[in-house]
């Protein structure tokens, strides 16, 4: 049975990630929370999803073959402003650009799933105007979730 989407609401979630492990834990995850996902392993089938669906959110790593993640997120974002993006990554000090950028999420790797479907959920209720604020400068919350290390507490 096909499913229509644009009346049954179900949110659109893009996942971006080269590791298709990654690629494919996230989908799982978030098919199962009920949304609808699509994924590509670079920029170019990012843009070109993005370009010939409506998404609602991306979930954009920034170590990308061909165009890095903050290219990709710079067109993404020029063509819809009020699209919500997470940036999930590895690299470490990256929240200052996240939050200059207009980025909704910054998610350092390992990822926290409870906290990512939590974030996910956030920025998709989020009111457009405050995607909109964001992209543009204005005071806006940035989701910041760091990696979760190993080690004594301190």
């Amino acid at each position: 049975m096909k499913i229509d989407y644009r009346r049954s609401g179900q949110k659109r979630i893009l996942v971006v990630d080269d590791d298709p492990s990654v690629r494919e834990m996230l989908m799982r995850v978030l098919v199962n929370e009920g949304y609808e996902v699509w994924t590509a392993a670079n920029g170019t089938g990012a843009l070109e999803i993005a370009a010939s669906a409506r998404v609602d959110l991306v979930i954009l790593d920034l170590m990308l073959p061909g165009e890095t993640g903050w290219e990709v997120f710079e067109r993404l974002t020029t063509e819809n402003p009020r699209l919500s993006v997470i940036i999930a990554t590895a690299r470490s000090h990256e929240v200052f650009t996240a939050a200059a950028a207009g980025v909704g999420a910054l998610l350092e790797k390992p990822l926290d799933f409870p906290k990512l479907l939590q974030t996910v959920g956030d920025l998709l209720a989020e009111p457009p105007e405050v995607r909109l604020a964001r992209m543009v400068g204005k005071s806006a919350k940035l989701h910041y979730l760091p990696a979760q290390r190993n080690g004594p507490a301190k």
